[in-house]
């Protein structure tokens, strides 16, 4: 029977066994960039996020230091201005192409994708580490640091722990989105589960029926992503009932941690 004599349903059958595997590597490849790339998004933005925060104190800081950090974050907020001010799609095909013709640096389509979407969710997350770290209360940095500890040494083990958790619906939300955007990536042939799409909607002409099979393949990803994501949430929130601990107890505890971290820094 020609596909053009099929009703819908038998037409989405017929894409299914047809171009079924092609679907599923296509999916692979999303999901593949979209979580490499989120990971390493992290990465670029806690360590950006963490820069814009780190405070200029003008009686104890030398000349030196307050101006390399602030020439330091005026290219950190360019960045990030940049990457957020600016659509996926363009940013891919300046890398892929613009970089190659202007400056004759040659990316492999990979290697271009997995940067693309990396920078681009390090900018956003780079605001969102900032967030965090602001949202946590004042009172918890002086506190760590009355008690001898270094402003590293405060963010590593008192700050960040919390504002990590504090951001964590953020993380998720930007996996989620790339999962979704790296559909643009197909402007630079990379061959996804959109690029999958268009193959198989140009060869056949079924527009409609493999957007149908692809938006259900989509949905499936984000929704299941979602609730790994809560599961993993409430692992950090920890048990609903919690026991009250010795307040001189945690005190020891940081003054052990600090003196660990400056034998570590002197051996």
């Amino acid at each position: 029977m020609s596909i053009s004599n099929m009703n819908f349903l038998e037409r989405i059958l017929y894409l299914l066994q047809r171009y079924g595997v092609s679907y599923l590597k296509g999916a692979g490849t999303t999901l593949a960039i979209a979580l490499v790339s989120t990971a390493i998004g992290c990465l670029i933005g806690f360590v950006v996020g963490v820069v814009q925060t780190i405070p200029v104190d003008k009686k104890r800081d030398s000349a030196a230091k307050r101006g390399l950090l602030r020439v330091v974050k005026m290219i950190l907020k360019a960045y990030v201005e940049l990457f957020r001010g600016t659509p996926m799609i363009v940013q891919a095909v300046f890398i892929y192409y613009g970089l190659s013709q202007m400056f004759q640096i040659q990316l492999g389509m990979w290697s271009a994708a997995f940067l693309v979407v990396s920078i681009n969710t390090g900018a956003y997350m780079a605001e969102s580490v900032r967030g965090g770290i602001i949202s946590v209360d004042p009172g918890q940095m002086e506190g760590a640091k009355a008690i001898g500890m270094t402003h590293v040494q405060a963010m590593k083990n008192v700050i960040l722990p919390q504002a990590i958790r504090n951001i964590m619906p953020q993380i998720g939300n930007n996996l989620i989105i790339n999962i979704k955007d790296t559909s643009v990536l197909s402007v630079i042939s990379i061959v996804d589960l959109f690029f999958v799409h268009k193959s198989v909607a140009g060869a056949l002409y079924t527009y409609f029926e493999s957007a149908t099979i692809v938006m259900a393949i989509y949905l499936t990803m984000t929704l299941v992503t979602s609730r790994l994501l809560l599961l993993v949430e409430k692992k950090m929130d920890g048990d609903a009932n919690y026991e009250l601990v010795d307040t001189m107890d945690i005190g020891n505890q940081l003054r052990t941690i600090r003196e660990n971290d400056g034998e570590g820094r002197r051996g």
